[in-house]
């Protein structure tokens, strides 16, 4: 039988053809300027805006930091619904406000403006280690076509100012130095999604809430939908716990056996009282039935016997 399984889902060498990969790599690419670009930013406006908190100037800077730190995120979540394959919905903690003091302490209050500070302070890690896999992919690429270009002297890294090379002049060396240039590429391919799960992670925590999240009270308003209605007597019907159809202005007998008459009583099934009387009457009955017998034969025959004389 043949497998009709993803070349992509292929244990370690998936990567490769996965585009999911370069995806993430595209978004460790772009998160090297960036997350110096907004820890220096951020590190500024607060260092200045607290130094000068005592004037009003301080405070308004302040202020702006926050807003750039929220319009910061709103990147950052299109940035990771477009290359991390989240589905990021605009946060929507902002509570209406009357007057330019309440509509500036909404922006305060509301908990996606730190979110948004809480990932912007962490993506400067994220492009931290985004340097690990450049630098894979900047050593191994070059001993993956070695065979092509030898002699070829490959440089790595340096060492107390020395470079550290590896002179490569003959096709063996070249031939060596292929598979190992394929092992650092496929590491550096994990180590990107690795950085990049993460990254999608963070996102997914503090950039916004999820589309599931967000449509999931549209669902439940769409899929209850009207009440069913018996088209008989065109009333609404509701499903029972096992699943059947009940009259929504209730039957006639509900659970506690309670049957309504013609003349707006109840009689309560199992009533001890009501039963214990029916016993008394019923006893009364036969006792009174039992008394009379004898009575009503000694009549009888004494009837019969004055017709006979």
């Amino acid at each position: 039988m043949v497998s009709r399984r993803s070349p992509s889902d292929l244990p370690v060498v998936g990567v490769v053809v996965d585009g999911r990969t370069y995806r993430h790599l595209l978004y460790l690419l772009l998160a090297l300027p960036l997350g110096f670009v907004y820890s220096t930013a951020f590190a500024f406006g607060v260092g200045i805006g607290l130094a000068l908190s005592v004037v009003l100037v301080g405070l308004v800077i302040l202020f702006v930091t926050l807003i750039g730190a929220r319009l910061a995120a709103g990147f950052e979540r299109r940035l990771a619904n477009a290359l991390l394959g989240t589905r990021l919905l605009r946060p929507d903690d902002l509570a209406d406000a009357d007057g330019a003091l309440a509509g500036v302490r909404k922006y305060v209050d509301a908990r996606s403006t730190w979110a948004g500070v809480g990932f912007l302070s962490l993506k400067f890690w994220v492009s931290l280690f985004a340097f690990v896999p450049f630098f894979l992919l900047a050593s191994a690429l070059p001993l993956v076509v070695s065979p092509l270009r030898y002699p070829y002297e490959a440089e790595f890294a340096e060492v107390n100012g020395e470079p550290v090379t590896w002179a490569i002049d003959t096709l063996p060396e070249a031939l060596v130095a292929l598979p190992i240039g394929v092992a650092g590429v496929l590491l550096a391919l994990h180590v990107t999604n690795l950085v990049a799960y993460a990254a999608r992670q963070m996102a997914l925590a503090l950039l916004g809430r999820s589309e599931r999240d967000g449509s999931r009270a549209v669902v439940s308003e769409t899929d209850d939908g009207p009440p069913a209605t018996d088209p008989g007597s065109g009333e609404a019907t509701t499903p029972d716990a096992d699943g059947d159809d009940s009259e929504a202005a209730g039957d006639d007998s509900d659970a506690a056996g309670v049957d309504p008459d013609e003349g707006g009583e109840f009689d309560f099934v199992g009533d001890p009282e009501h039963d214990a009387g029916e016993r008394d009457t019923t006893d009364t009955d036969t006792t009174d039935t039992g008394a009379s017998g004898p009575n009503a034969a000694d009549r009888g025959s004494r009837g019969r016997d004055d017709d006979s004389r």
